[in-house]
């Protein structure tokens, strides 16, 4: 393998060195996580920021308190982060899921990866980027999450993939990783991707001049 040739595991190293621990993911509990992943969708973390100081200031991001509150009682709430409506109603349908395992949340975690993806994708709302964040970030099973970030930078590596079924079909690799390295993957993917926007920036990036080895899907 040339030195410019990088696996998945190489990968993750360059950034590393690159970049530093990445911090990820910014909250002081997992329900803070899981709300955030839901509210991300199609907006900014800045607006995040403000609908979860709310639910800080009015719940403590208890689960008992979150799981309580109905659709009118998030919309004021979560107004910053946008499309409330769709928005409150897929946080009512998780906490009331949550609600139907205690809010056990380690006892969730030991579900198969698919049966809980699968169970994740049924509730309205949860896409498979949310999907798998949660996964990974509050249900502790290592795993990929194909967003956007990383569907750009491995296109600037010489690997474009155009959806996230595709992106995630070829990386299941990762699910054989610690949390940690998992967690931190992703991480340092994203926090790459907030500032390597463009060619010209991958460019002038600690990354130029890499690629990507080809990254082939496990045998069904």
């Amino acid at each position: 393998m040339r030195s410019a040739e990088w696996s998945l595991t190489d990968l993750y190293a360059q950034l590393g060195q690159a970049l530093g621990p990445s911090g990820w993911w910014p909250a002081d509990s997992k329900y803070e996580i899981l709300v955030g992943a839901v509210l991300v969708q199609n907006t900014n973390w800045a607006n995040v920021d403000r609908s979860l100081a709310n639910l800080r200031e009015t719940t403590g991001f208890a689960p008992d308190q979150l799981a309580a509150l109905t659709q009118a009682d998030w919309v004021p709430l979560i107004r910053p982060s946008g499309f409330y409506q769709n928005k409150s109603r897929a946080l009512v349908g998780l906490f009331a899921w949550l609600a139907h395992w205690d809010f056990d949340l380690a006892f969730i975690g030991g579900f198969p990866p698919a049966t809980l993806r699968a169970q994740l994708l049924a509730l309205r709302g949860i896409g498979q980027e949310t999907a798998d964040a949660a996964r990974l970030f509050v249900f502790d099973q290592p795993t990929f999450v194909a967003d956007a970030y990383a569907r750009r930078l491995f296109g600037f590596l010489g690997r474009p993939y155009a959806t996230y079924q595709a992106l995630a079909k070829v990386t299941q690799a990762v699910a054989g990783w610690s949390l940690h390295d998992a967690q931190e993957f992703h991480g340092l993917i994203d926090n790459f991707g907030k500032t390597v926007k463009t060619p010209a920036d991958f460019a002038a990036s600690p990354l130029a001049g890499g690629r990507l080895t080809p990254l082939r899907a496990p045998l069904a």
